[in-house]
């Protein structure tokens, strides 16, 4: 026994297991054991793998363990063989890499064996094998072809499949579809399944190729099998080949509509005889019903050739002389006329005297644009005014009116009782029916009147009389009052005996005039209407005998009839749309063609009408500048004669890369509606003028209005002529001495300020002249003319070189003539004066210098009588001379008569100059109470004793 362990113990040392060995020993008699629960073990592999992972780990225990060995008691071959690792557990492998395709599942017994040859119970293995994404799907046909018929739309028109031949689902089943083709009317959900998301068109395209893929949910893509659906031809009644839009460049001319248009006429049940088509344009929801030229009513005239006579009743707010304009609500007018809402209650003005005579002539045309509709829970014979001219006080008496009642337009002219027999009934009121009054559309209305011959104008059309259409009216003339005057009114009637407005008007207005003393002709009323858009008619050459051509006066609707379907087609194909405006509005016009077929035993079939629309793209906007010099210097005579403040003034228009290609798109010259000139500060109507060249602006019928702050120059006219008419506007100053210089900024505009130009500023600058100290001969014709000759040899200078600082210094005494110095006492009289010893040459050279200030005293005398000018206050304007704090009163002494005069050796009596002050604005202070003695004698007044006021000294 002693040997037994002694040698148990060296293999212990030698072989590096001493202590499994001594448990080893301790079992030596026992059976292994496996560490399994009934279920037996479970083992997992890749399919590109040969190492199994086993739960739980394969051990034994009971015995010193020598192997374990697969028992394979289920007749399956199991390619795998187990090993004992040295830490007694066991490991697991296959002998080969195995296929999941082939066997997914392996199931076989282990056993464990002891060293003594004890093997222990059997243990069940469970292998499953994990798949690998390693084939991708297939379909299970090589391609796919359908065929469907045309317009209609399918719930499936076929279905595709593929397969994947992984073992597993999460490879082996197919996740997804894909048509990889783009920009096609076709969808595809993941059961394979194809619809069309739109119905198909056989003259779009015949049939439909679409590449498809499959995806396995490893999401490994299919090779693309190709899916053709085949389109079948069905004839079906309509137009076909009418694009849904059609996009319109702004200045592109001509646009046609529906080049490709066809007339399918194959299922009509009967034989034709005639067929119709109209076309229609829609531009009710653009400014007043389409696209006109923005321009305000003054310059649409001025294009039409109108009269410059009429008056605007309803002038763009804020512009000068419409004060009476403020109450009323309006949109900005940059994409069409100024349009004017009353809302029916107290939307009214009235006309002020001056801008029209409220007593029409015998002949006159009154014009305006109106968009009214019936109202609703409203009195149908309620009067709704445009216009009314009514007695101011006392009265209700209406002398003339237009309004609208109960869906008429009516027009009142009551004849005053010198015109005829007071006791003979005469035509006093007419009244129009229709349609237009009550439509809600904008339309143009004008009637013109020449001794009781009326005539109403709708949409630039002649209104032709029909039986009692107009109803005419007649009333008694109107009965002698005194002290009755007239107040005129729009969008109401006064009521003077109850001191309010009635009757108000409900809806829009836009451009009311009124012409005095003759009428509108038919062409310029015509031509105010006159639409920039329109549809294009096609060529007398495409009518064929038995076809008509009909349009609609403004254009907006085609109507083709006749019993040729192909010369049917032909016209609507050549119907095109224009739009001639610069600027046209951009968006949409909608274009609605609808058919119909005459049969010849007199049934109508209608053909599906066709939604089509124009897109007016947004033009390219165009940017008006104005160039010039900024600043020009002048002299003072310049000033007084007048001076040109934009002589080389310069306007463009910044649109078109070129003017040759404006000469080949055919695009009218640029014109301007408007320029405004502001002056800065206000003018001085006293002695200061803008002067606008009136023979220019007649020429060019351009209006024009000057007041203290500047000029408003209006009509719609070529750039040319704006800058001609700008070029001579004159500028004149009396007084330039009072101002440093002027600031003029100019503004203009293009179609009614839809596009505003940069602010052009000018800068007139006075050049004040530099007195020298040389004694000259004085001239009582024109002393700021003397005294700018005694400056020729000094250089002039713009006048904010020549400012003074605002404090006063004590300064040499100086000889004044008028506002401007004209010398100072020289050195040599300065040495004398200073001389306490020589009093004698003192005295002398006083009384010289008094007897100098009293002849300049003189010439101011004189000079005061002839231009009844006095001295005015310097801070009247931000650009005159500031001497508030400059009061220099020139005093050579305190008491100063020609016998007595008290001197002293200090220099309490001198005055040091100031090099840098100027001397334009210094005066004496001197008593004028005897203006009205200019009879040569002199001044007889008493000069005050002269003193330095410093009251106002900063």
């Amino acid at each position: 026994m002693l040997r037994l362990c002694l040698l148990v113990l060296f293999y212990c040392f030698h072989a590096g297991s001493c202590s499994e060995n001594i448990n080893s020993l301790h079992y030596t008699d026992g059976v292994p054991k496996l560490n399994v629960a009934n279920s037996g073990y479970h083992g997992l592999v890749r399919e590109n793998e040969t190492l199994v992972e086993v739960t739980p780990t394969i051990r034994a225990v009971g015995a010193e363990i020598c192997s374990f060995r697969i028992i394979n008691k289920h007749h399956i071959d199991a390619p795998f063989e187990i090993t004992l690792r040295k830490n007694g557990e066991a490991e697991l492998r296959a002998r080969k890499t195995l296929n999941c395709e082939k066997k997914k599942n392996y199931k076989f017994d282990i056993v464990a064996v002891a060293c003594s040859g004890e093997s222990s119970e059997n243990a069940t293995v469970h292998i499953t094998i994990m798949d690998i994404n390693e084939y991708a799907p297939t379909f299970l046909e090589p391609s796919y072809v359908r065929m469907v018929d045309e317009g209609k739309l399918y719930e499936e028109i076929i279905r595709v499949e593929a397969t994947d031949r992984d073992c597993t689902p999460k490879y082996g089943d197919i996740c997804k579809y894909e048509i990889l083709t783009s920009d096609q009317p076709f969808v595809i959900d993941n059961e394979g399944s194809i619809r069309n998301t739109e119905p198909l068109d056989y003259e779009h395209s015949h049939n439909y190729i679409l590449s498809v893929v499959a995806y396995d949910c490893g999401m490994k893509q299919s090779v693309p099998v190709m899916v053709t659906i085949k389109v079948n031809r069905i004839c079906k009644l309509g137009w076909k080949g009418v694009p849904e839009r059609v996009d319109y460049a702004p200045l592109s001319g001509v646009e046609t509509l529906f080049p490709a248009a066809q007339l399918k006429l194959c299922d009509v049940p009967c034989n034709i005889n005639k067929v119709y088509s109209r076309l229609t344009l829609s531009t009710s929801h653009i400014g007043k019903g389409c696209d006109r030229d923005t321009y305000s009513v003054q310059s649409q005239r001025n294009i039409c050739g109108a009269s410059g006579e009429s008056v605007d009743l309803l002038p763009i707010p804020g512009s000068p002389g419409s004060e009476w304009m403020k109450t009323l609500t309006s949109d900005e007018g940059h994409e069409s006329d100024q349009m004017f809402e009353f809302d029916g209650t107290s939307s009214a003005v009235a006309i002020p005297n001056d801008v029209l005579n409220h007593s029409l002539s015998s002949t006159f045309t009154i014009a305006t644009w109106m968009k009214h509709k019936p109202q609703i829970n409203q009195d149908k014979y309620i009067k709704e005014h445009i216009l009314c001219s009514a007695d101011d006080h006392k009265m209700n008496r209406h002398h003339y009116a237009w309004f609208v009642r109960n869906c008429r337009l009516i027009l009142l002219l009551r004849r005053d009782f010198t015109q005829g027999d007071l006791n003979i009934f005469r035509p006093a009121e007419w009244r129009w029916k229709i349609p237009q009054v009550c439509d809600n559309e904008w339309h143009h209305y004008a009637v013109s009147v020449q001794f009781l011959n009326i005539q109403l104008y709708v949409d630039g059309i002649l209104f032709r009389p029909q039986k009692k259409n107009p109803e005419v009216i007649d009333d008694w003339p109107l009965h002698p009052t005194s002290d009755i005057n007239t107040t005129l009114t729009v969008g109401a009637c006064w009521q003077g005996s109850e001191n309010k407005m009635k009757h108000h008007f409900r809806g829009y207005l836009a451009g009311l005039s009124v012409l005095l003393h003759k009428t509108e002709k038919p062409e310029v009323l015509a031509c105010l209407h006159k639409c920039k858009e329109s549809l294009e008619v096609p060529t007398m050459n495409y009518l064929e005998p038995g076809m008509e051509l009909l349009s609609s006066n403004d254009l907006t609707e085609i109507t083709v009839e006749g019993d040729n379907k192909t010369n049917m087609e032909t016209l609507i194909k050549n119907i095109g749309y224009s739009n001639s405006r610069e600027f046209p509005t951009p968006g949409r016009r909608n274009l609605h063609l609808t058919s119909s077929i005459s049969c010849d035993n007199g049934h109508m079939v209608k053909i599906p009408a066709v939604e089509s629309y124009v897109m007016v793209l947004q033009p390219q906007q165009p940017s008006v500048i104005i160039n010039g010099s900024n600043n020009i210097a002048r002299e003072y005579r310049d000033f007084r004669s007048g001076v040109r403040i934009f002589p080389d003034l310069k306007i463009t228009v910044e649109q078109f890369e070129s003017e040759r290609i404006r000469n080949f798109l055919n695009i009218p010259e640029p014109r301007l509606d408007s320029c405004i000139v502001s002056i800065y500060p206000s003018l001085n109507p006293d002695h200061e003028a803008l002067t606008l060249p009136e023979g220019r602006l007649q020429e060019f019928g351009i209006l024009a209005k000057v007041s203290k702050d500047g000029a408003s120059i209006t009509g719609s006219e070529l750039i040319r002529n704006y800058e001609s008419v700008l070029e001579e506007i004159e500028y004149t100053n009396q007084k330039p001495a009072y101002y440093l210089n002027r600031v003029f900024k100019l503004i203009c505009s293009e179609l009614n300020g839809r596009f505003l130009s940069n602010e052009y500023i000018q800068t007139l600058t006075v050049i004040h002249p530099r007195i020298t100290n040389t004694v000259a001969p004085i001239s009582s014709n024109n002393i700021d003319e003397d005294v700018a000759e005694l400056s020729h040899h000094i250089p002039p200078q713009p006048a904010h070189n020549l400012i003074a600082q605002h404090h006063v210094e004590s300064q040499p005494a100086r000889t004044v003539f008028g506002h401007y110095l004209d010398t100072a006492v020289s050195d040599q009289t300065e040495t004398i004066l200073s001389g306490g010893s020589h009093a004698i040459a003192v005295i002398i050279v006083v009384c010289i210098g008094f007897l100098l200030l009293m002849i300049a005293l003189g010439v101011i005398r004189i000079r005061a009588a002839h231009n009844r000018a006095t001295q005015e206050e310097i801070q009247e304007t931000e650009m005159a001379w500031d001497d508030s704090a400059l009061n220099i009163i020139v005093n050579p002494m305190e008491q100063l008569e020609c016998g007595s005069i008290k001197t002293n050796g200090n220099t309490e009596n001198q005055v040091h100059e100031d090099d840098d002050s100027s001397d334009d604005n210094i005066s004496y202070e001197y008593d004028t109470s005897d203006d009205d003695d200019d009879n040569g004698h002199g001044p007889t007044n008493k000069v005050r004793d002269l003193e330095w006021d410093d009251t106002l000294a900063v």
